[in-house]
């Protein structure tokens, strides 16, 4: 009852009006959606579409597809990134088919520093449409817990768009430590050069200012007893790089932090 009702809580304070479809269902795996639930009535409608993995209801609420991470759009003097615009209008399509409506399934943790809520977002057939995107290579797969209950599902749809080489997988690598030249989302693979723990968590120092962080309270979903047998080894990550310039010159420049297991891969 907890859950519920701070999902309900959420939606108040979100002002959303009339009755509200409580998406609790169990996810069926298909040879075809990994992602699948049980059909259900859409109940909310959306009003734009932002980019491929955020978008704005009709009550002014913006909502993140959580477990995904979409091409970013361009805007003031940037330009668009590879497929982030085949990554909005393939969302779009998605929700215009769905009578531009969707049901929600708000996260663990329903809100992020942006105050945007944190939805698995779904059409009236029960499919995932954060899955979607990412079985057609138009967003990577990405777990930061609380959020992580489709982790494994949505690793599955990624392995499917990365084998068959589609869209942001035609051309992506995995960036050398030693090319790590600015922040943000990130391929990154590296050796393990040292592991550390301290209070902060794990510590996976890769060289060339590089440095993978595990917090302390992410430790539980990972074996305590592998961090130290992985330095040697090549490590694949995933996820949003951090500039510290500036801060304690005894740390390394660049921070990767790692929430989940399915965000690193070893070789």
């Amino acid at each position: 009852m907890t859950y519920v009702k701070s999902v309900i809580a959420v939606l108040r304070k979100a002002s959303f009006m009339g009755a509200f479809f409580l998406l609790l269902s169990t996810p069926s795996y298909a040879a075809t959606s990994f992602c699948s639930i049980a059909p259900i009535k859409a109940e909310f409608s959306v009003k734009q579409v932002i980019d491929g993995d955020t978008v704005r209801l009709h009550n002014g609420r913006s909502v993140r597809l959580i477990g995904i991470d979409a091409p970013e759009m361009g805007g003031r003097g940037r330009t668009d990134q590879p497929y982030a615009v085949q990554a909005k209008q393939r969302l779009s399509a998605l929700i215009q088919a769905n009578n531009n409506k969707v049901s929600l399934r708000l996260g663990q943790e329903p809100r992020d520093r942006y105050d945007r809520v944190l939805a698995y977002l779904y059409d009236r057939h029960g499919v995932s449409l954060g899955e979607q995107l990412v079985a057609a290579g138009l967003a990577f797969n990405v777990a930061l817990a609380p959020n992580t209950d489709f982790a494994e599902c949505l690793s599955q749809a990624e392995e499917h768009a990365r084998t068959s080489r589609l869209g942001l997988w035609k051309h992506a690598v995995y960036k050398p430590a030693q090319q790590v030249k600015a922040g943000g989302f990130t391929l990154l693979q590296g050796r393990i050069q040292k592991v550390q723990r301290n209070k902060g968590g794990v510590w996976l120092e890769l060289g060339h200012s590089v440095t993978i962080q595990i917090p302390t309270q992410a430790l539980a979903y990972f074996d305590p007893q592998t961090f130290e047998d992985w330095q040697g080894r090549i490590l694949h990550a995933r996820g949003w790089v951090a500039d510290r310039k500036g801060q304690n010159s005894q740390y390394a420049r660049w921070r990767l932090t790692v929430s989940h297991p399915s965000m690193l891969q070893l070789q």
